[in-house]
């Protein structure tokens, strides 16, 4: 046990640098995806025939495939079409628009929850699609969707050491440089998993909060 303490004194600071790139992948493509799954998901409500069936054919597709392909793609083959990414970007990108197609789901499942007697209500009184969804459905459709956010937050700070795969020093890449130089698997691991734990927990707790005052409504 000593061991290992003064392991993690030795490589925390280093680690602490992948933990940052962590944090900016998360964030990044929680907020691009997001954006795209709320995007996604109006187009299935809206009740225009082509934009709906746009829209699940791209969630459908995007589903199908794997994260760790769809990053290699953006890093290794966009290139060859003119188009050059930093591997941040790439995993920023690839990430957001991944977890979109989960998103738009999620946005979807809420908007569709919603009592229509409220949508016919408030179109009865002269306001348009746009102006119900941004007034009367969206801010309910909030309070719902909130619970499933958050597993997708933490699932995104997990898979976010899929970005390693494209040579973001992200934690988990830290922590297999590290361990690769010094062949302390166990220790360097360990942390690496403690890492990951400390900075879930308060995301688990925040769902469960959201659960709670779901469950009271």
């Amino acid at each position: 046990m000593k061991g290992f303490w003064h392991d993690a004194a030795e490589f925390f600071p280093i680690l602490m640098n992948g933990v940052a790139l962590t944090i900016v992948v998360t964030i990044g493509s929680l907020l691009l995806s997001t954006v795209l799954g709320l995007v996604w998901a109006m187009m299935r409500v809206s009740g225009i025939k082509a934009l709906s069936m746009l829209s699940a054919s791209l969630i459908n597709v995007i589903r199908g495939i794997p994260i760790i392909v769809l990053l290699f793609y953006l890093y290794f083959v966009m290139p060859d079409l003119g188009v050059t990414l930093s591997a941040l970007q790439a995993a920023i990108l690839g990430l957001g628009i991944a977890y979109s197609a989960y998103q738009a789901e999620n946005f979807r499942a809420g908007i569709e929850a919603i009592d229509k007697g409220q949508v016919e209500a408030a179109q009865s009184i002269g306001m348009g699609w746009w102006l119900t969804m941004r007034r009367v459905v969206l801010p309910q459709a909030v309070r719902i969707v909130l619970p499933p956010y958050g597993n997708v937050m933490i699932m995104m700070l997990k898979d976010s050491s899929q970005a390693s795969t494209i040579t973001v020093a992200e934690l988990a890449l830290q922590g297999k440089l590290i361990a690769s130089s010094t062949f302390k698997n166990s220790s360097v691991f360990t942390l690496v998993a403690l890492m990951y734990l400390t900075m879930s927990i308060p995301l688990i707790l925040l769902v469960r909060h959201f659960e709670k005052r779901a469950g009271k409504r």
